[in-house]
Protein backbone atom coordinates (compact mmCIF):
# COMPACT_ATOMS: atom_id res chain seq x y z
CA UNK A 1 0.00 0.00 0.00
CA UNK A 2 1.30 3.40 -1.31
CA UNK A 3 -0.68 6.26 -0.13
CA UNK A 4 -0.03 10.50 0.02
CA UNK A 5 -0.39 12.40 2.79
CA UNK A 6 -0.62 16.39 2.96
CA UNK A 7 -0.26 17.95 5.93
CA UNK A 8 1.90 16.91 8.47
CA UNK A 9 1.40 18.94 11.44
CA UNK A 10 0.83 16.95 14.78
CA UNK A 11 -1.89 15.10 13.80
CA UNK A 12 -0.43 13.99 9.75
CA UNK A 13 3.46 13.81 11.12
CA UNK A 14 2.28 11.26 13.63
CA UNK A 15 -0.13 9.48 10.98
CA UNK A 16 2.88 8.96 8.56
CA UNK A 17 4.80 7.67 11.78
CA UNK A 18 2.38 5.08 12.43
CA UNK A 19 1.58 4.62 8.79
CA UNK A 20 5.32 3.53 7.89
CA UNK A 21 5.54 2.02 10.78
CA UNK A 22 3.01 -0.70 10.07
CA UNK A 23 4.79 -1.44 6.37
CA UNK A 24 2.26 1.44 4.30
CA UNK A 25 4.45 3.56 2.61
CA UNK A 26 3.76 7.07 2.62
CA UNK A 27 4.86 10.02 0.71
CA UNK A 28 4.10 13.39 2.56
CA UNK A 29 3.58 17.03 1.54
CA UNK A 30 3.97 19.82 3.98
CA UNK A 31 4.61 23.58 3.22
CA UNK A 32 7.22 23.22 5.96
CA UNK A 33 9.97 21.67 3.72
CA UNK A 34 12.11 20.30 7.02
CA UNK A 35 9.44 17.89 7.41
CA UNK A 36 8.12 17.56 3.68
CA UNK A 37 9.37 13.98 1.53
CA UNK A 38 8.82 16.17 -1.70
CA UNK A 39 8.79 20.02 -2.89
CA UNK A 40 5.21 20.66 -4.05
CA UNK A 41 1.93 18.71 -4.19
CA UNK A 42 2.46 17.86 -7.90
CA UNK A 43 4.80 15.95 -7.18
CA UNK A 44 3.29 14.08 -4.33
CA UNK A 45 1.06 13.20 -6.84
CA UNK A 46 3.54 12.18 -9.44
CA UNK A 47 4.90 10.33 -6.86
CA UNK A 48 2.24 7.26 -6.28
CA UNK A 49 1.01 4.68 -7.86
CA UNK A 50 -2.14 4.59 -10.14
CA UNK A 51 -5.21 4.34 -8.86
CA UNK A 52 -3.92 6.80 -6.20
CA UNK A 53 -4.88 7.38 -2.95
CA UNK A 54 -4.45 10.55 -1.00
CA UNK A 55 -5.03 11.66 2.61
CA UNK A 56 -5.78 15.16 3.31
CA UNK A 57 -4.47 16.27 7.17
CA UNK A 58 -4.45 19.62 7.39
CA UNK A 59 -7.31 22.78 9.22
CA UNK A 60 -10.55 22.41 8.22
CA UNK A 61 -12.48 25.18 6.03
CA UNK A 62 -10.92 26.87 3.45
CA UNK A 63 -7.52 25.64 3.68
CA UNK A 64 -9.08 22.50 2.86
CA UNK A 65 -10.99 23.55 0.17
CA UNK A 66 -7.68 24.45 -1.26
CA UNK A 67 -6.00 21.08 -0.87
CA UNK A 68 -9.00 19.39 -2.41
CA UNK A 69 -9.50 21.71 -5.54
CA UNK A 70 -5.38 21.64 -6.10
CA UNK A 71 -5.66 17.48 -6.05
CA UNK A 72 -8.49 17.72 -8.32
CA UNK A 73 -6.73 19.46 -10.93
CA UNK A 74 -3.62 17.08 -10.47
CA UNK A 75 -5.51 13.48 -10.12
CA UNK A 76 -7.38 11.20 -12.47
CA UNK A 77 -10.18 9.30 -12.69
CA UNK A 78 -10.38 6.23 -10.22
CA UNK A 79 -8.50 7.82 -7.59
CA UNK A 80 -9.62 8.82 -4.29
CA UNK A 81 -9.26 11.78 -2.04
CA UNK A 82 -9.51 11.06 1.88
CA UNK A 83 -10.14 14.56 4.09
CA UNK A 84 -9.36 13.33 7.76
CA UNK A 85 -9.25 16.97 9.32
CA UNK A 86 -12.37 18.24 11.10
CA UNK A 87 -14.52 19.51 8.47
CA UNK A 88 -18.16 19.91 8.45
CA UNK A 89 -19.89 17.41 6.71
CA UNK A 90 -21.98 19.41 4.59
CA UNK A 91 -18.73 20.74 2.96
CA UNK A 92 -18.39 16.38 2.22
CA UNK A 93 -21.22 16.75 -0.02
CA UNK A 94 -20.23 19.40 -1.62
CA UNK A 95 -16.77 18.42 -2.44
CA UNK A 96 -17.59 14.80 -3.30
CA UNK A 97 -20.34 16.13 -6.14
CA UNK A 98 -17.53 18.37 -7.37
CA UNK A 99 -14.84 15.63 -7.36
CA UNK A 100 -17.51 13.25 -9.59
CA UNK A 101 -17.68 15.48 -11.95
CA UNK A 102 -14.15 14.13 -13.30
CA UNK A 103 -14.30 10.73 -12.18
CA UNK A 104 -12.55 11.36 -7.99
CA UNK A 105 -13.63 9.19 -5.79
CA UNK A 106 -14.08 11.37 -1.76
CA UNK A 107 -14.15 9.84 1.39
CA UNK A 108 -14.34 11.78 5.01
CA UNK A 109 -12.57 10.39 8.43
CA UNK A 110 -13.15 11.42 11.22
CA UNK A 111 -10.57 10.80 13.76
CA UNK A 112 -10.03 10.80 17.29
CA UNK A 113 -6.51 10.25 19.56
CA UNK A 114 -5.18 13.59 19.63
CA UNK A 115 -1.09 13.57 19.54
CA UNK A 116 -1.05 9.76 21.60
CA UNK A 117 -2.49 8.79 18.05
CA UNK A 118 0.84 7.15 16.97
CA UNK A 119 1.27 5.33 20.55
CA UNK A 120 -2.30 4.34 20.94
CA UNK A 121 -3.52 4.41 17.43
CA UNK A 122 -7.07 6.82 16.20
CA UNK A 123 -10.55 6.02 16.51
CA UNK A 124 -11.75 6.21 13.36
CA UNK A 125 -15.52 7.01 11.79
CA UNK A 126 -15.35 7.25 7.71
CA UNK A 127 -18.15 8.14 5.52
CA UNK A 128 -18.32 6.48 1.95
CA UNK A 129 -18.78 3.88 -0.71
CA UNK A 130 -18.14 0.71 0.68
CA UNK A 131 -16.27 -0.20 -2.31
CA UNK A 132 -13.36 2.66 -1.75
CA UNK A 133 -13.06 1.93 2.18
CA UNK A 134 -12.47 -1.58 1.32
CA UNK A 135 -10.10 -0.43 -1.23
CA UNK A 136 -7.91 1.45 1.69
CA UNK A 137 -8.80 -0.43 4.81
CA UNK A 138 -5.47 -1.47 5.30
CA UNK A 139 -5.15 1.90 5.85
CA UNK A 140 -7.28 2.31 8.72
CA UNK A 141 -6.01 -0.83 9.95
CA UNK A 142 -2.61 0.77 10.37
CA UNK A 143 -3.94 4.00 11.95
CA UNK A 144 -6.73 2.33 14.76
CA UNK A 145 -5.89 0.83 17.77
CA UNK A 146 -4.81 -2.59 18.27
CA UNK A 147 -7.79 -5.07 19.15
CA UNK A 148 -10.65 -5.80 17.53
CA UNK A 149 -11.34 -3.52 14.46
CA UNK A 150 -15.21 -2.50 15.38
CA UNK A 151 -13.75 -0.95 18.69
CA UNK A 152 -11.62 1.51 16.95
CA UNK A 153 -13.50 2.14 13.54
CA UNK A 154 -16.69 2.48 11.98
CA UNK A 155 -18.13 2.74 8.49
CA UNK A 156 -20.73 5.20 9.62
CA UNK A 157 -22.19 5.62 5.91
CA UNK A 158 -22.30 7.58 2.62
CA UNK A 159 -19.67 10.97 2.30
CA UNK A 160 -20.38 13.32 5.14
CA UNK A 161 -21.67 10.75 7.79
CA UNK A 162 -17.96 9.79 8.59
CA UNK A 163 -17.30 13.99 9.99
CA UNK A 164 -21.13 14.10 11.14
CA UNK A 165 -20.50 11.28 13.48
CA UNK A 166 -16.74 12.66 15.11
CA UNK A 167 -19.10 15.97 15.03
CA UNK A 168 -21.53 14.91 17.70
CA UNK A 169 -18.12 12.77 19.14
CA UNK A 170 -16.53 16.12 19.85
CA UNK A 171 -19.47 17.34 21.26
CA UNK A 172 -19.99 14.86 23.66
CA UNK A 173 -15.97 15.20 24.63
CA UNK A 174 -17.24 19.45 25.28
CA UNK A 175 -19.48 18.15 28.06
CA UNK A 176 -17.20 15.44 29.47
CA UNK A 177 -14.60 17.76 29.29
CA UNK A 178 -16.59 20.40 31.40
CA UNK A 179 -18.39 18.20 33.93
CA UNK A 180 -14.33 16.67 35.34
CA UNK A 181 -13.81 20.93 35.16
CA UNK A 182 -16.34 21.73 37.36
CA UNK A 183 -16.25 18.88 39.58
CA UNK A 184 -12.28 19.77 40.05
CA UNK A 185 -13.26 23.67 40.90
CA UNK A 186 -15.88 22.38 43.57
CA UNK A 187 -13.29 19.75 45.24
CA UNK A 188 -10.15 22.94 45.28
CA UNK A 189 -12.77 25.12 46.94
CA UNK A 190 -12.98 23.21 49.43
CA UNK A 191 -9.36 22.59 50.63
CA UNK A 192 -10.44 23.06 54.64
CA UNK A 193 -11.67 18.91 53.71
CA UNK A 194 -10.33 18.16 50.59
CA UNK A 195 -6.26 17.93 51.03
CA UNK A 196 -5.33 16.03 47.94
CA UNK A 197 -7.38 17.46 45.24
CA UNK A 198 -4.65 15.45 41.93
CA UNK A 199 -5.31 11.85 44.45
CA UNK A 200 -8.81 12.02 44.33
CA UNK A 201 -8.82 12.25 40.15
CA UNK A 202 -6.13 9.83 40.51
CA UNK A 203 -8.45 7.25 42.37
CA UNK A 204 -11.35 7.27 40.16
CA UNK A 205 -8.90 5.92 37.54
CA UNK A 206 -10.54 2.88 38.33
CA UNK A 207 -13.08 1.07 39.56
CA UNK A 208 -15.49 3.83 39.08
CA UNK A 209 -17.87 4.88 36.80
CA UNK A 210 -16.69 8.17 35.50
CA UNK A 211 -13.41 6.80 34.66
CA UNK A 212 -12.12 7.22 31.37
CA UNK A 213 -9.44 8.61 29.07
CA UNK A 214 -9.82 11.94 29.50
CA UNK A 215 -9.69 11.62 33.47
CA UNK A 216 -6.11 9.97 33.21
CA UNK A 217 -5.06 12.84 31.14
CA UNK A 218 -7.25 15.40 33.70
CA UNK A 219 -4.64 13.65 36.31
CA UNK A 220 -1.31 13.53 34.08
CA UNK A 221 -2.17 17.68 34.06
CA UNK A 222 -2.69 17.94 37.92
CA UNK A 223 0.47 15.96 38.53
CA UNK A 224 2.49 18.61 36.47
CA UNK A 225 0.98 21.46 37.85
CA UNK A 226 -1.35 20.74 40.82
CA UNK A 227 -3.06 24.10 41.34
CA UNK A 228 -2.91 24.58 37.17
CA UNK A 229 -1.63 27.98 38.28
CA UNK A 230 0.56 28.19 34.42
CA UNK A 231 -2.79 27.79 32.44
CA UNK A 232 -5.17 30.44 32.02
CA UNK A 233 -8.87 29.71 31.99
CA UNK A 234 -9.12 30.76 28.51
CA UNK A 235 -10.58 27.81 25.82
CA UNK A 236 -11.28 27.95 22.44
CA UNK A 237 -13.49 25.92 20.47
CA UNK A 238 -12.61 23.89 16.68
CA UNK A 239 -16.70 24.76 15.84
CA UNK A 240 -17.85 21.13 16.18
CA UNK A 241 -19.40 21.82 19.56
CA UNK A 242 -21.16 24.66 17.82
CA UNK A 243 -22.42 22.66 14.98
CA UNK A 244 -23.49 19.61 17.48
CA UNK A 245 -25.88 22.19 18.23
CA UNK A 246 -27.20 23.65 15.19
CA UNK A 247 -27.90 20.04 13.79
CA UNK A 248 -29.37 19.20 17.70
CA UNK A 249 -31.68 22.43 16.91
CA UNK A 250 -32.18 21.52 12.98
CA UNK A 251 -33.90 18.46 14.12
CA UNK A 252 -35.51 18.94 17.63
CA UNK A 253 -33.00 16.68 19.61
CA UNK A 254 -32.59 18.30 22.85
CA UNK A 255 -28.78 18.17 23.88
CA UNK A 256 -28.56 20.71 26.83
CA UNK A 257 -25.50 19.35 28.41
CA UNK A 258 -23.10 19.86 25.22
CA UNK A 259 -24.88 23.02 25.23
CA UNK A 260 -23.87 24.03 28.68
CA UNK A 261 -20.36 23.19 27.80
CA UNK A 262 -20.11 25.39 24.93
CA UNK A 263 -21.61 28.05 26.50
CA UNK A 264 -18.78 27.57 29.75
CA UNK A 265 -16.40 28.40 26.86
CA UNK A 266 -17.31 31.29 25.56
CA UNK A 267 -18.03 32.54 29.20
CA UNK A 268 -14.03 31.88 29.87
CA UNK A 269 -12.82 34.60 27.42
CA UNK A 270 -14.52 37.55 29.03
CA UNK A 271 -12.31 39.15 31.50
CA UNK A 272 -15.70 40.54 33.07
CA UNK A 273 -18.84 39.12 31.79
CA UNK A 274 -21.37 41.21 30.87
CA UNK A 275 -24.28 39.30 31.56
CA UNK A 276 -23.07 38.35 34.97
CA UNK A 277 -22.69 41.82 35.43
CA UNK A 278 -26.39 41.86 35.04
CA UNK A 279 -27.15 39.09 36.99
CA UNK A 280 -25.43 41.04 39.80
CA UNK A 281 -27.11 43.84 39.63
CA UNK A 282 -30.90 42.24 39.39
CA UNK A 283 -30.20 40.93 42.75
CA UNK A 284 -28.94 43.90 44.17
CA UNK A 285 -32.41 45.52 43.13
CA UNK A 286 -34.70 42.81 43.64
CA UNK A 287 -33.63 41.33 47.03
CA UNK A 288 -30.74 43.83 48.40
CA UNK A 289 -27.67 41.50 47.77
CA UNK A 290 -24.18 43.41 47.57
CA UNK A 291 -22.77 43.78 45.11
CA UNK A 292 -18.70 43.87 44.79
CA UNK A 293 -17.54 46.87 42.79
CA UNK A 294 -14.59 46.86 40.05
CA UNK A 295 -12.27 48.57 42.99
CA UNK A 296 -13.27 46.46 45.85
Amino acid sequence: MHIGLVGLGRMGGNMRTRLRAAGVEVTGYDRDPNVSDVATVADLVAALPAPRTVWVMVPAGPVTDSVVTELGGLLEAGDLIIDGGNTRFTDDLRRAESLALSGIDYIDVGVSGGVWGAENGYGLMVGGPAEQVERVMPVFDALRPEGPRDEGFVHVGPVGAGHYAKMVHNGIEYALMQAYAEGYELLEKRDDLITDVPGTFKAWQRGTVVRSWLLELLVRALEQDPELGDIEGYVEDSGEGRWTIEEAIDNAVPVPTISASIFARFVSRQEDSPAMKAVAALRNQFGGHAVKKIDD
